[in-house]
């Protein structure tokens, strides 16, 4: 927003409300923001802009979607979205496919492969679609278990151990970005092999990630959100669609689970922490 004009304390003030996870707050928050007359609504996931959305039909959203905001009904369309809402769609609930063929490259003999997903997120059976479809047509086998807690995620993977999975995708899900530190751990700890869907996952010591930059996308959306302030509307505002994936790759990671990546996969990477 300081590209635009926009400085904290200075032109611009915010009003921050978080749901700690429970996702049947976020109607009762985006009506307190409603109530306090904000300039600007900004929701980082599409449950909550769809929560801004049903709380007024006046006031801007920004969003960041992980799924098509068109097929789920947010906008009317990518160029013409209408109404008060626009923002970013960073197309990720439509890579399971390619996070499982990434991970069967780098896995010893894959075969079961676990999926991590938050049921409580309204979405996830979305994230799910395209990696069953993927793994069906493959044979791969897939052992799916829920968590939306930290004691889900412990016995999650009390459950992965057991089975004896031989790699692991971890859902799209708020609940899991923030607990990136969390979940490397028990990777580590468990000795499996993760992918994610955002880079700083693989920060904190999981393995691989593929999927849009998300500060990129942050930064469109407070570009956004300044020249909505500036006076253009939402609907004026053409919701930003990726144009590149990035494959990041933690090889102090690989190391200590004692994999060697293959050539072919390094190729693709277009970061590598060592």
């Amino acid at each position: 927003m300081r590209e635009v004009g926009y400085i904290e304390g200075q032109n611009v003030s915010f009003e921050e409300q978080a749901a700690a996870d429970q996702y049947d707050q976020l109607p009762t928050l985006a009506k307190s923001l409603v109530n306090r007359h904000v300039s600007v609504i900004v929701v980082p996931d599409v449950v909550s802009a769809h929560a801004a959305k049903a709380a007024t039909s006046t006031i801007p959203i920004v969003f960041l979607s992980g799924i098509d905001p068109v097929k789920d009904g947010l906008v009317a369309s990518f160029n013409h979205p209408g109404a008060n809402l626009t923002g970013v769609f960073m197309f990720g609930g439509g890579l399971g496919a390619k996070r499982l063929e990434l991970l069967r490259a780098v896995a010893p003999k894959p075969t079961l492969i676990g999926v991590l997903v938050n049921p409580k997120n309204p979405n996830f059976e979305a994230q799910l679609s395209d990696v069953r479809a993927a793994a069906r047509e493959i044979g791969q086998d897939l052992l799916i278990v829920n968590a939306s807690t930290d004691a889900d995620l412990d016995a999650a993977f009390a459950t992965f151990v057991q089975r004896r999975i031989d790699g692991l995708i971890v859902g799209s899900d708020p609940m899991f970005a923030r607990r990136a530190d969390r979940l490397a751990a028990l990777t580590a700890r468990s000795a499996i092999p993760s992918i994610h869907d955002w880079r700083l996952m693989v920060s904190a010591g999981g393995l691989m990630s593929y999927g849009t930059n998300i500060n990129d996308s942050f930064h469109q959306m407070g570009i956004y959100t300044g020249q909505i302030l500036k006076g253009t509307k939402p609907a004026d505002l053409p919701v930003v669609q990726p144009t590149k994936f990035e494959l990041v790759i933690n090889l102090k990671t690989a190391k200590a689970l004692g994999l060697t990546i293959p050539p072919s996969v390094l190729v693709q990477a277009d970061e590598v922490i060592e």
